[in-house]
């Protein structure tokens, strides 16, 4: 049996706020939005790039660590997680020991992502 061709379209975001926790994303990432109404907000890399975030209206609140999350791996750790912070990003502790080379940070939203660091 042939295998299907897919596409990843976007990794679907539950949030209190999408549009404010959308727009923290886009000027943290540098992206685009792509659409926007009340209870979605859609970014990208590029209008026509893939995979997108799409952020979607959520009564339910986070609870525990994510199952999945966002890994990101800048030119320099360092500057980049002093970035995110200031944005307003916080350290998030889920449970790592301190000798990895990736940092934790939660979103304003308290989603968990990690700042890489060189790869090798």
């Amino acid at each position: 049996m042939a295998a299907m061709a897919v596409e990843w379209e976007q990794l679907i975001v539950d949030a209190a706020n999408p549009i404010a926790l959308g727009r923290w994303w886009q000027e943290a990432l540098g992206w685009v939005v792509v659409h926007q109404t009340d209870e979605e907000f859609e970014i990208r890399p590029a209008p026509d790039r893939k995979p997108g975030l799409l952020f979607g209206v959520s009564p339910d609140e986070k609870g525990g660590k994510n199952r999945l999350h966002i890994d990101l791996r800048p030119d320099d750790q360092e500057a980049e997680v002093q970035r995110f912070l200031a944005l307003g990003a916080r350290h998030a502790d889920v449970g790592q020991t301190g000798d990895e080379p990736w940092v934790v940070l939660a979103d304003p939203e308290g989603n968990e992502f990690c700042i890489l660091g060189v790869a090798h």
